[in-house]
């Protein structure tokens, strides 16, 4: 499965950040269970490696991967873990180089034209616009679309359910990335039910 496939397989991919390791394996079927099945597991707490090793191994229908990639050493590490893809918040010729060696599909973070024919070169034409309030969400994504025709983008940052839609409608647009389907205080009060509910909120936005 390439990296555009994963993009497809789900209208909004989750923004994860599990702080305990008890909450990966539920969390991912409540999201699964509520139509979303590609969940990016950020490497921000000490127990990303872990969740992301327990998703993979217990939730199979999930598409799970890693964001949060920083360093070249972190892709043998997720992959060994069972993740599928990475995501970085930017991209370097050291972690390009890296994802290739180990095989892993990759989602570079992009914010500037310069960024994207970067990317270009090395060979990634689908990419994350980060952070994408920032960077102009909208209106910057129809801009780049000019230029670059072929790439398709996935914005992420400070996207809402409520902005997703008029994102997923651009011809550039594979997928949105959100974290508001893991609001914090459902994941700590353990309430699936709820994430299910916007899980299933976010797969309806495309048919």
């Amino acid at each position: 499965m390439n990296i555009r496939d994963i993009m497809r397989s789900a209208p909004v991919m989750p923004v994860i950040v599990i702080e305990r390791l008890d909450d990966a394996v539920p969390l991912a079927r409540a999201l699964v269970a509520g139509g979303i099945r590609v969940l990016e597991v950020t490497l921000r707490t000490a127990v990303a490696m872990d969740a992301i090793k327990a998703i993979a191994d217990s939730v199979p229908e999930a598409i799970v991967g890693v964001g949060t990639v920083t360093s070249p050493e972190q892709f043998a590490q997720v992959k060994a873990a069972g993740a599928k893809f990475a995501v970085t918040p930017g991209l370097t010729d050291e972690l390009a180089e890296a994802a290739k060696l180990a095989g892993m599909p990759l989602l570079p973070g992009v914010m500037t034209p310069s960024e994207v024919i970067a990317a270009l070169r090395h060979g990634f034409d689908a990419m994350k616009l980060f952070p994408a309030e920032q960077a102009g969400g909208l209106n910057m994504l129809k801009a780049l679309g000019g230029p670059f025709p072929n790439v398709l983008f996935c914005p992420t940052g400070g996207v809402t359910l409520d902005s997703a839609p008029k994102l997923l409608a651009l011809p550039n647009v594979g997928c949105v990335g959100g974290s508001w389907l893991v609001p914090k205080d459902k994941v700590a009060g353990g309430d699936w039910a709820g994430i299910t509910q916007l899980a299933a909120e976010a797969a309806a936005l495309r048919p």
